[in-house]
Formats: C-alpha cells, structure tokens, sequence
C-alpha cells in the first residue's frame, strides 16, 4: 500500500496513524508543489514544466526560500515517474491518495489524474469532504487540512476510502484541461471539487488592510493574513506579492527585504490618510 499526501504536515500526522492500526502501514509519497498558484498552460509538456519551474524562481528570488527550485527538493513529475514503475512492478500494489476540503489539495489531485489513468482498480480516493471529525479536545470540527486530524480519526478516516471511478479518470482531466487553458494565476476552492480562478494580484487588496501606519515586520502582517482571511494562501506567495505592493512606493520600508522576519512595512502618512478616509467612506 502506498500513500499519497499533498502537504508535509500530513506525512507525519498519517504516519502516527500507523502505530494505531498497521493495516495501514504503507509507504508515504507526497506531491509538492501548490498548484493552486501559478502558470498552469500545457502543464505536461518539458517546456511549461521548465516555465513554471522559472516563474517560482521569481517569486522565491531574495526571499526566505530562494534558491529552493534548484535544490532538487521539489521533483513531482519524477516522483509520479517513480509511483508508476513501482505499481509496474507489483501487480498487487494499490496506492491510496488523501486529500482534504481545501485548494491546494483538489488541484494537486487534479494534477495527478491524468497520469494515473492506466492503474484502474488500483487507485482509491481519501477525501474528506466537509465530513465532521473529533479534535483533541472532544469537539466535532469540519477539517480543512488533514494534518488536523487526530491519529486515532485516521482509523475512521480510512472507512472513506474508495475506488477512484472510471468516469472520474475520464471527467477529471477534462476540467484540470479546462482550468489550465483559462491561464489565470489563483485556484479557490468553491465546494466539493469545484475550482474557480482568478488573477495574480487577488490577495492585493485584503493582504494591504494589515499595513498599518505603524512599523511591523514583514512575518507578523503574512501571519495576520493567514489567521484571518478567507482565502489562505502558502506564506511563499504572500511574501512576494507584499514586495510587489512595495514596489508601488506606497509604503516605508525598512530592513533586508525580501526575509519575513528581518524586515519591517509600514504604511506612508499620506497613504495611511487614503486609506482611513476610504474605509470610513467603505
């Protein structure tokens, strides 16, 4: 049995599952990369993959997690390449993919289907769509990532599991073409596997409400965005979308730019004045 996870939270989360039931022993493979962001034209092809891989480039260039792409650390395609030789080669291997209520984990399931397509019968499907759980503190709560589950849920979480379908292998590829060809650059989750798009600068608007006219670091704004948005997104791409914003020169700026925790924002008078103004006016 192999497992497929899309986050690194979730690996170990499942794998204590493991000391609980070991029925469930099984190798962990994981799906690195946010799909849920970024270029997605041709994704398949050497050229779009090399384009991608370029566009992060960009985005993590200066930052906390530059250098990252040529590292060798994130290799999904090959990681598919190596699944593939090994259900190959054990005729009795099944693989097992766990994905959760939230994007990045529908668009790396998305993804993947199109490439697991001759492994019918062997594919099954995980996923826990707004299905309540028990936390550790006894209460019912509706999971949007799987790291949250308690080991011991796992137990229940498996009776979840079922055969990917033929109509599914067929149906899903279809819409993952048909969202790549939108060439837009931010996947929402809508409900179930619903996926709707949007452009590079959606976050923009509500990550500048916690710039405020007093100097913070870089951290503690993404940190708020993340604790209180709606549409939480992966720490990488807001740290590069708040140096976009600062290249407006709206905003003082102060510190080595581009590390979260070495550098400080704050809001320039005059922009702090049109900002109140607008939000009173709002």
């Amino acid at each position: 049995m192999i497992h497929l996870v899309f986050q690194e939270a979730d690996i170990e989360a499942l794998r204590k599952s493991f000391e609980l039931d070991e029925s469930l022993t099984g190798e962990i493979v994981q799906i690195k990369d946010d799909f849920a962001v970024g270029p997605l034209g041709d994704i398949y092809s050497p050229a779009a993959i090399e384009d991608r891989k370029e566009w992060w480039r960009q985005v993590l260039a200066g930052g906390d997690y530059d250098g990252l792409v040529d590292r060798g650390e994130v290799d999904d395609n090959r990681t598919v390449l190596e699944l593939k030789e090994k259900l190959e080669q054990d005729p009795e291997q099944v693989l097992w993919i766990w994905a959760a209520q939230n994007k990045h984990d529908v668009c790396g399931y998305y993804w993947l289907m199109s490439q697991l397509k001759e492994y019918p019968g062997r594919v099954f499907i995980l996923y826990l769509n707004n299905l309540p759980f028990i936390n550790e503190k006894g209460h019912i709560f509706y999971p949007d990532n799987l790291y949250e589950i308690a080991p011991r849920e796992f137990l229940k979480a498996r009776k979840l599991s079922r055969e990917v379908t033929l109509s599914e292998f067929e149906v899903d590829p279809d819409e993952w073409t048909r969202i790549c060809n939108e060439h837009r650059g931010i996947r929402l989750l809508e409900g179930g596997k619903k996926l709707v798009q949007e452009d590079y600068d959606f976050y923009d608007a509500e990550l500048r409400k916690f710039i405020t006219p007093d100097w913070q670091k870089a951290s503690r704004i993404i940190n708020q965005y993340l604790s209180k948005s709606k549409h939480p997104t992966g720490d990488a791409y807001l740290l590069w979308r708040l140096k976009v914003l600062l290249a407006s020169e709206q905003y003082d700026v102060q510190g080595t730019v581009g590390k979260m925790k070495e550098f400080e924002v704050k809001g320039k008078e005059k922009a702090a004045v049109m900002d109140n103004v607008i939000m009173d006016n709002g």
